[in-house]
């Protein structure tokens, strides 16, 4: 937040007292939220189902009728 007050500028901050800047809370915008959102999605989970089976689905035609 921004000091609007009209006195005196505070005095500067020792090194040794200096808060250490933090990240910032979570970003609004729903672009940047990450993987762990974009797995949560249904269609992605779906889609993910149906690889997975057809691995598995190789595998064991691999396996067992090879």
């Amino acid at each position: 937040m921004l000091d609007t007050s009209q006195g005196e500028p505070p005095a500067p901050v020792p090194v040794a007292e200096a808060p250490v800047a933090l990240a910032p809370a979570r970003p609004s915008s729903p672009e940047a939220r990450g993987c762990l959102f974009a797995l949560s999605q249904p269609p992605l989970m779906i889609f993910l189902a149906v690889i997975g089976l057809l691995l598995l689905l190789a595998a064991v035609h691999d396996l067992y009728l090879l």
